[in-house]
């Protein structure tokens, strides 16, 4: 957490709280959020003066794009965004303060701390760190079938660890990635280059539909996740596997099964996304001595 459905929500929400207003100072506490550059005074003193224009998104990576600048900001587990007046108190865990000139404030919260920061000249992000070597947009034009396709059959490891690695797909976490295997029907440890073309059709609308829909219930709040303006998203009372360990499968009543797939916590139901079987090697003809 947060997965693509939640940074978008919280794109979305800041686009609206934060879009043209002037930085007038930056303040940072925990210096090592900022990752690029090296210099938090540099930081700060940059940062100073510039216009926010727009918020985009690449995977899980918020891009905050100013004149002249492009702060590319990860949440990792527990950041956050909030929009405060200047000389409201100062919550515990806020670690860096963009402080506007109409006297509202841009405030980042971070318990876990693992957030971070990057700032680049405008175009510079996408070829550096971190998002030089992001994959495929699962809610873009480009992410056709055919696209799909190409990207995963090509991997011989299992279909989980597959769809997590932001190399191949960005934005995929272990919540939707277990709730689009199981509309897809196909099981978590199946080989992914062993999926049919079927099945790979299948769980390309899965994703494209789980995402969407997540997307439009502004995102699951599990943990402590909320929007830029404190609000939760509402996509967990819609959770078809995620969580539902020992409960009914909505499909076939079967109990939902919790295992590790790839170091990650993985649900799925045994019989709505039953294992992948190698076919048996056929036995060879029993010989028989010659008769004469």
């Amino acid at each position: 957490m947060p997965e693509l459905p939640e940074v978008e929500t919280v794109r979305r929400t800041l686009t609206q709280l934060i879009v043209g207003k002037t930085i007038q100072s930056v303040h940072v506490f925990l210096p090592r959020i900022i990752q690029r550059p090296d210099d938090i005074k540099r930081f700060e003193l940059e940062l100073a003066g510039h216009t926010i224009l727009e918020i985009g998104r690449r995977g899980k990576f918020l891009r905050i794009v100013m004149d002249g600048l492009v702060l590319v900001s990860h949440l990792r587990m527990e950041g956050r965004y909030g929009v405060y007046q200047t000389g409201d108190e100062v919550e515990k865990h806020t670690h860096v303060i963009f402080r506007f000139t109409d006297g509202t404030e841009l405030r980042y919260k971070d318990v876990r701390q693992f957030g971070t920061m990057h700032l680049f000249a405008p175009g510079e992000e996408f070829t550096q760190k971190p998002l030089a070597k992001l994959g495929l947009e699962p809610l873009e034009t480009s992410f056709t079938a055919k696209a799909f396709q190409e990207v995963i059959s090509r991997r011989s490891t299992k279909i989980k660890p597959v769809l997590l690695n932001q190399e191949y797909i960005v934005g995929l976490g272990n919540i939707y990635v277990d709730e689009a295997l199981f509309r897809a029907e196909i099981h978590p440890e199946h080989p992914a280059d062993k999926l049919t073309k079927r099945q790979l059709e299948r769980l390309h609308t899965a994703i494209v539909d789980t995402l969407t829909e997540a997307v439009d219930a502004g995102g699951s709040s599990i943990k402590s996740y909320v929007n830029g303006q404190g609000e939760m998203g509402m996509f967990q009372h819609s959770l078809r596997m995620y969580g539902r360990e020992g409960e009914p499968c909505l499909n076939c009543g079967q109990p939902v099964v919790k295992t590790v797939v790839g170091g990650r916590g993985t649900h799925y139901c045994g019989k709505c996304q039953p294992p992948y079987r190698t076919s048996p090697k056929p036995r060879a003809a029993k010989q028989t001595p010659d008769e004469f």
